[in-house]
């Protein structure tokens, strides 16, 4: 069993590696929750997340023989690129199967900290399939992403750096995928500090541990549909389930558009990039996925910020659309001189910004005496989208939201 001890061993181990990363307090989510909400920087972690401190223990325990034989493993993004670098810094050939649709990002970095990557499968846990035919092919030993007490001992070291960063913390809000992380930061956090809530979070599209703890038991789901690909698994681990029933408090979900409003707001309000994993600690926290009181010391885990550029910039519009920052609309004009400033005449009126606008004349949906018009604007709010939707319905248009 995991015990403090040994993420304290795994401390002195990973130190050299890994850096103690910032925890700061957020007077932003502080002032818009009531909490008193300081953010744990995983994000600013080697390799861009926390995977790295858990494969450089798992590594660095590994006999002489072993590491002759080199490692193996799969990984959607991050755990790749930890146990890339960590064993690359140890002298270890690594090989990573990735699954086929993994960021590209994450694909090149992994293969740039030294690992030969391999893109098999359609989510990890197909890739994982592989890894270990590979395994008992090559003789390499297998690096888990999470099932592995090494490995949760490594990640654990996070709790270590929360308690010693803020010894007053009162509730630790944690992503969940396989378990690993929560694991090893709920048993360092809860056998020093037992009344520290421990909270779990998951994608909605991810949600076994959720269901399993309901049920008492492990259970699988088909399959995963989130934004969160680091924490998209489709069962939490067997070596962590036990760990996360005795410490975590709770475990709770939040839904993509939720991730994504995190998202956003942290790179706007806090100029700092995460990715969807990485927001999710934050999302349960600002749409109160579960209770807190008022000043309550709260510190979310910012797990990662290795986003693809394609994917942050859909999640961007995504986080937009839903704070009301940003509005698609589709209408049906005459088609006919002065159609078009008419209609523009209410967004003046309301000095709505067009970031794009087509007009399509050929459309089989509109008579041919019409036109079809779809039109991305720039909004201030609710409050801005909500007026500027009546006043063009009022003034005779036919609305259709796009986004």
């Amino acid at each position: 069993m995991l015990e403090l001890s040994d993420i304290v061993a795994a401390h002195e181990r990973v130190r050299a590696t890994s850096r103690h990363t910032p925890l700061e307090a957020s007077h932003t989510y502080s002032s818009m929750t009531g909490a008193d909400v300081r953010l744990k920087l995983e994000n600013f972690q080697r390799t861009g997340a926390f995977k790295i401190r858990g494969a450089t223990n798992r590594i660095a325990t590994l006999s002489d023989e072993q590491k002759d034989a080199g490692v193996v493993t799969a990984s959607a993004g991050n755990h790749a690129q930890g146990v890339a670098l960590a064993a690359t810094r140890s002298g270890v050939d690594s090989k990573i199967v990735m699954p086929k649709h993994a960021p590209i990002s994450k694909v090149k970095a992994t293969r740039n900290y030294g690992a030969e990557v391999v893109l098999e499968g359609r989510d990890y846990d197909e890739a994982a399939e592989h890894a270990h035919e590979l395994e008992r092919d090559e003789d390499r030993t297998y690096v888990h992403a999470f099932d592995d007490e090494y490995v949760m001992a490594g990640q654990g070291t996070i709790g270590l750096e929360i308690l010693d960063d803020c010894p007053d913390v009162e509730t630790v809000v944690v992503p969940i995928g396989g378990g690993g992380l929560i694991s090893g930061i709920a048993t360092a956090v809860k056998e020093q500090k037992p009344d520290t809530r421990v909270i779990g979070v998951q994608a909605e599209g991810a949600s076994s541990a959720a269901e399993s703890l309901s049920k008492g038991e492990r259970i699988s789901i088909d399959e995963v549909d989130t934004i969160a690909d680091g924490i998209a698994t489709r069962s939490i681990g067997e070596e962590t389930f036990p760990y996360i029933q005795e410490y975590v408090d709770e475990v709770v979900t939040v839904s993509d558009r939720e991730i994504a409003v995190a998202l956003v707001y942290l790179l706007e309000r806090s100029k700092t990039l995460v990715e969807g994993a990485g927001a999710v600690p934050l999302a349960a926290v600002l749409f109160e996925a579960f209770d807190y009181d008022e000043d309550e010391v709260i510190v979310p885990a910012l797990c990662g910020g290795n986003i693809d550029l394609n994917t942050l910039s859909n999640v961007i519009i995504r986080g937009l659309v839903e704070i009301g920052r940003y509005l698609k609309i589709r209408t049906v004009l005459k088609d006919r001189p002065g159609a078009l400033e008419d209609l523009l005449d209410v967004f003046t009126a309301h000095q709505a910004n067009i970031y794009a606008i087509h007009h399509d004349r050929t459309s089989r949906e509109v008579e041919m005496s019409d036109t079809e018009v779809e039109i991305d604007i720039e909004m201030r709010g609710p409050d801005h989208v909500d007026a500027f939707l009546t006043d063009l319905r009022e003034a005779g248009y036919e609305v259709d939201v796009l986004a």
